[in-house]
C-alpha cells in the first residue's frame, strides 16, 4: 500500500504538491498530526484500499511530536506500508522573497522571532524528516508548473524501481542542493566561444556535432556511463526509490545539456525511468 508524506519549508511548494497529487488520483490530507499517523495507517491497513494516499506533515507539529516520526514508521512499515517521504526545499533567500512577495506569515514567526529565525527555526524542527527522505527536491529555481511536472513524473508515472532524474544546469547560478551526484563538465571544450554555436544549446544539431567530434568529450561522457552503469544496480539493490543525477557547465546551455541528453539515452536503454531537466533552458 502506497503513502506518500509530504513535508518542507513553508514556502517551498508543499501545498503545490499535494494539489499535484490529488489532481493524479491520490487521498490527500494536509496537516495532519504526526500522532494520526498510526491511526491513519492503521485504516489504511484495514481497509487495504487499493487507493494511493498522501499526507502533508509540516513544522505546525510540536517538535516532541515530529521527534517521534522515526519510531511511527517503524509502525507503519510492521503494518505493512512503506511511507515515501519526499521532501520540499528551498535557499534562505528565496524563502525570505518568496513570503516578502505574498505577505503571508511564516507558522513559527512571532514578535519575538523574525522571519529569518523562524525559517532557521523550522529546519531544525523537520530534520527527522529531510534525513529519512526518499527524495528530496529543491524549488529554488522552480516554477509552480515545473514543480508540477516534477511530482507527475517521479512520484506518478515511474514503475517500480529506481527512478533516476537528470539535471543539467550553469555554475553561475549555483549547484543544485538536491542532487546525489554532479558532474562537472567546465573541463570540456566549450561551444560558447565558437560565434556560430553560442547562441544555440545543446539539443541542437549542430552543438551535438561539435562536442561529439571531441575525442575529451567521448572520453567524459564514457567514464559517466561507466560510473553510473556500476553503481545504479548497487543505489537499487538498497530499495533506493529515487536518484538525482546533475551534471553542470559554466552556463548551463550547451556541455551539460549535451551530456545530460545522451546519458538520458543511455540509461533508456537499459530500462531505467529517467526524467531529464535542463535548469538553465527555458
Amino acid at each position: 500500500m502506497r503513502l506518500i508524506i509530504v513535508s518542507g519549508l513553508s514556502g517551498s511548494g508543499k501545498s503545490v504538491a499535494l494539489a499535484a497529487l490529488e489532481d493524479y488520483g491520490f487521498n490527500c490530507i494536509d496537516n495532519l498530526p504526526v500522532a494520526l499517523l498510526d491511526s491513519l495507517g492503521a485504516h489504511l491497513a484495514w481497509t487495504g484500499t487499493g487507493v494511493s494516499h498522501a499526507v502533508g506533515i509540516d513544522a505546525r507539529n510540536r517538535p516532541a511530536e515530529l521527534a517521534r516520526f522515526p519510531s511511527i514508521r517503524r509502525d507503519l512499515s510492521q503494518r505493512g506500508i512503506e511511507a515515501e517521504i519526499v521532501f520540499l526545499d528551498a535557499d534562505d533567500a528565496t524563502l525570505l522573497k518568496r513570503f516578502s512577495e505574498t505577505r503571508r506569515r511564516h507558522p513559527l514567526s512571532s514578535p519575538e522571532m523574525s522571519l529569518a529565525e523562524a525559517i532557521q527555526d523550522e529546519r531544525q524542527r523537520l530534520m527527522p524528516l529531510h534525513e529519512r527522505a526518499h527524495l528530496t527536491v529543491d524549488t529554488t529555481h522552480l516554477t509552480l508548473h515545473e514543480l508540477r511536472e516534477i511530482i507527475r513524473a517521479r512520484l506518478t508515472d515511474s514503475p517500480t524501481g529506481l527512478s533516476i532524474q537528470l539535471e543539467s544546469f550553469g555554475y553561475k547560478h549555483g549547484t543544485p542542493a538536491d542532487a546525489d551526484f554532479v558532474f562537472d563538465s567546465r573541463c570540456l571544450p566549450n561551444p560558447h566561444w565558437q560565434p556560430h554555436l553560442r547562441a544555440q544549446t545543446g539539443r541542437d544539431e549542430a552543438v551535438r556535432a561539435y562536442l561529439s567530434g571531441s575525442p575529451t568529450v567521448e572520453r567524459y561522457l564514457n567514464t559517466v556511463r561507466a560510473f553510473l552503469d556500476d553503481w545504479l544496480p548497487v543505489f537499487e539493490s538498497e530499495n533506493r526509490s529515487y536518484l538525482t543525477v546533475a551534471v553542470g557547465c559554466t552556463g548551463g546551455q550547451h556541455r551539460s545539456v549535451f551530456l545530460v541528453e545522451q546519458l538520458g539515452q543511455h540509461l533508456r536503454e537499459h530500462d531505467y525511468s529517467v526524467n531529464i531537466r535542463h535548469r538553465e533552458l527555458p
